[in-house]
């Protein structure tokens, strides 16, 4: 008997603060306006995606005490702009990015209960977490958490979240036939939660939603993220964009699933992912260099270089050779503000320098070489056939695609790609379940036995 095709999975996110996006071409849109979010969303959906994705920035990124000139300044509130898309959208799911370091469990549970209700089940919370005094001094909380606390408080946070979700079942709905209103039982939306981070009771306002539980995406690659996932995510973004080295972490998070309890289909593996089509493979390839030029500058390469040597690298020439200094672990950061992806400085620098001799390239090449995000580059035919076979060969359960220029750009991909995975019978040509869960195959969790009984 044949294995069933494995359907992909597909996200859709906005390009913001970072130098994937090339805000400044003359046909670019806003990253602010709404009609930009709303585009996106009207063509992912028109694509059959499964999602629309937002991240979040809670500080304006720095280098060196200045703000970034070539970085976009500013993005607005998560909620709002997901509860607004709700509005102009039916089947798409709608994840944003929410920081579980500075918010309290009541007023997320709250946020994202009251948005699975708005949107008819289609919430989803990428739980991020923060550590750094730098982002903290925007709280009132400031930069106390230690490092080694930032997964055990997102984890209590979520826990925390979730008791007030199953705070409410099924039954605590009741019709008064008398009146012909709907009543709630006396106990329900009653919670108490005591562990190391938060002490919290009291009664939840929010019934519990079409979902259950919205769903939950998290990205980690450290041995503590992927243990976070693994027990508690029902999607995890990856970043391995090649084989075989997706197909390592694939096989690690969903054998990492089954050891705490789950089952290998119940969290999906995304990686991010750009797109550049042509008419012809050689012609995509042509507007792929090109575009990368222009994405990374030499400014640009250098801040990406001084995140990993964590030194001023602004005296080195972008054409000329990568720095031959040593990183600086020990110094006070230079760049504020951006995730710091890279375990170990001195083993990434050494990679660099190797990547450099063995392709003759200089500085900026460089950049442009490593950190690209796993560009999808070719006929629509050939991106088709790139990511169908990516994902059945369990590199992943689908992509999260953004473009460089917003809000424009999703727009080839959806006409000239989706028909060509519909095709293959490995994306969907209508939506057929009611929530996002039911559309990422996830398990059914708005049944009231999931909810832990009450005296």
């Amino acid at each position: 008997m044949s294995t069933p095709r494995k359907q992909v999975i597909l996200g859709a996110y906005l390009g913001g603060v970072n130098h994937h996006t090339a805000w400044w071409l003359p046909e670019a849109g806003s990253q602010a306006d709404f009609s930009s979010f709303e585009h996106t969303a009207r063509t992912a959906e028109r694509g059959k995606f499964d999602f629309f994705f937002l991240a979040e920035g809670l500080i304006l990124r720095e280098r060196a005490g200045k703000i970034f000139d070539q970085d976009i300044i500013g993005r607005p509130d998560t909620f709002t702009v997901l509860a607004s898309i709700a509005a102009v959208t039916e089947h798409l799911g709608l994840a944003g990015t929410i920081n579980a370091t500075f918010n309290e469990p009541y007023e997320l549970a709250r946020q994202l209960a009251s948005l699975d209700h708005l949107s008819d089940g289609r919430a989803a919370w990428n739980v991020v977490t923060s550590f750094d005094a730098f982002t903290g001094q925007n709280f009132r909380r400031g930069g106390f958490l230690d490092p080694a606390d930032r997964y055990a408080r997102a984890e209590e946070t979520l826990n925390a979240v979730r008791a007030l979700w199953d705070s409410w079942d099924a039954a605590d709905i009741v019709a008064d036939k008398s009146s012909g209103r709907f009543l709630a039982r006396p106990d329900a939306g009653s919670f108490a939660f005591h562990g190391s981070q938060f002490g919290i009771s009291g009664r939840f306002t929010v019934p519990r939603s079409p979902q259950g539980r919205p769903v939950i995406l998290q990205a980690g690659v450290s041995p503590q993220g992927r243990a976070f996932a693994a027990a508690n995510a029902d999607a995890i973004f990856s970043p391995y964009g090649k084989l075989p080295e997706a197909a390592d972490f694939y096989r690690d998070i969903k054998a990492r699933a089954i050891a705490a309890g789950r089952a290998a289909e119940d969290i999906k593996i995304l990686p991010s992912a750009s797109f550049v089509l042509g008419d012809t493979e050689a012609e995509a390839i042509e507007k792929y260099h090109a575009i990368r030029t222009e994405q990374v500058t030499g400014q640009t390469a250098l801040i990406l270089l001084e995140q990993i040597w964590n030194r001023d690298l602004s005296g080195y020439d972008p054409e000329g050779p990568v720095p031959d200094i040593d990183p600086d672990p020990d110094a006070a950061p230079i760049i504020q503000g951006r995730a710091f992806v890279h375990q170990d400085r001195f083993a990434t620098v050494e990679r660099l320098r190797q990547v450099a001799e063995a392709k003759k390239l200089n500085l900026r090449e460089v950049v442009i070489d490593q950190f690209e995000r796993g560009p999808l580059v070719g006929t629509p035919a050939q991106v088709a056939e790139q990511i169908d076979a990516f994902v059945q060969n369990d590199g992943s359960d689908g992509f999260i695609l953004g473009s460089h220029l917003v809000p424009w750009g999703l727009d080839e991909f959806v006409d000239k790609v989706v028909p060509l995975l519909q095709e293959r019978g490995a994306l969907r040509t209508e939506y057929t379940g009611t929530t996002l869960r039911d559309n990422l195959g996830l398990p059914d969790v708005r049944s009231a036995a999931t909810v832990p009984a009450r005296a």
